[in-house]
């Protein structure tokens, strides 16, 4: 479903992203770990056709990135830092604008079911401006699994959420991968990413240093694992 081959990033003289190769394979739901200023961020955004590399070859979804962004865009959820909403539309027309946009089916149906899902029914008439952070963020990953995309890209989700929030965003996640959709989160939660996640990679220094299956954990657990690929 994503395959990445010697996928080199440069700001500048500065270089981000080193040779950095990835697979993922339909329905897996990797944890993309690593330290801040590893390169993360950058990584999702070029995965979601936000931001081009330098070089190498990119695919999603069997399209290469950047020539086919479009086709890209259309198969893909994507959850940043950044809500990107519309702050001026309440969140049933933000919702209604994003449906339209990927031709949603029932759209009426998939936009209740969506509000239930996030737990912002009674907020539904609200403008965006008027949502709290986390509100913002609810509404944000109802965007992204509004029209049931076969690729989810959670870029530190958990961000600015409360606890019944992150409990919801759980559901969501578990659901979503039950279906056999492919998800990529980055997280610095560790115990959060260890109960949800089917593989584990760590980004260091501008490539996977490590990589391990959820089975294939050690005794010490995830916490060993990233620190010693960190080493």
């Amino acid at each position: 479903m994503i395959e990445v081959h010697h996928l080199v990033k440069r700001f500048g003289p500065k270089m981000v992203l080193r040779g950095l190769d990835f697979r993922v394979v339909p329905g897996e739901f990797i944890a993309l770990l690593g330290p801040n200023g590893s390169g993360k961020t950058t990584f999702i955004r070029i995965l979601a056709s936000l931001s081009r590399p330098s070089m190498g070859d990119v695919q999603v979804a069997g399209f290469h990135l950047p020539e086919q962004a479009a086709a890209v865009r259309s198969r893909l959820g994507v959850v940043s830092h950044q809500p990107l909403l519309y702050g001026d539309l309440t969140a049933e027309e933000n919702l209604r604008f994003y449906g339209r946009m990927y031709s949603v089916p029932h759209l009426d149906e998939r936009i209740n079911r969506i509000l239930e899902l996030v737990g912002l029914v009674v907020r539904r008439r609200d403008l965006v401006r008027t949502f709290s952070r986390g509100m913002q963020q609810r509404l944000a990953i109802g965007r992204a699994v509004l029209h049931d995309p076969v690729v989810l890209l959670f870029d530190e989700p958990y961000t600015g959420l409360d606890q019944e929030a992150s409990d919801m965003l759980d559901q969501v996640l578990r659901q979503v991968a039950s279906r056999g959709r492919t998800v990529v989160m980055t997280s610095h939660d560790l115990v959060r990413a260890s109960e949800l996640a089917s593989r584990f990679d760590v980004l260091s220094h501008g490539t996977i240093s490590a990589s391990i299956p959820a089975e294939d954990l050690p005794p010490d657990g995830l916490l060993a694992f990233y620190r010693r690929a960190l080493q």
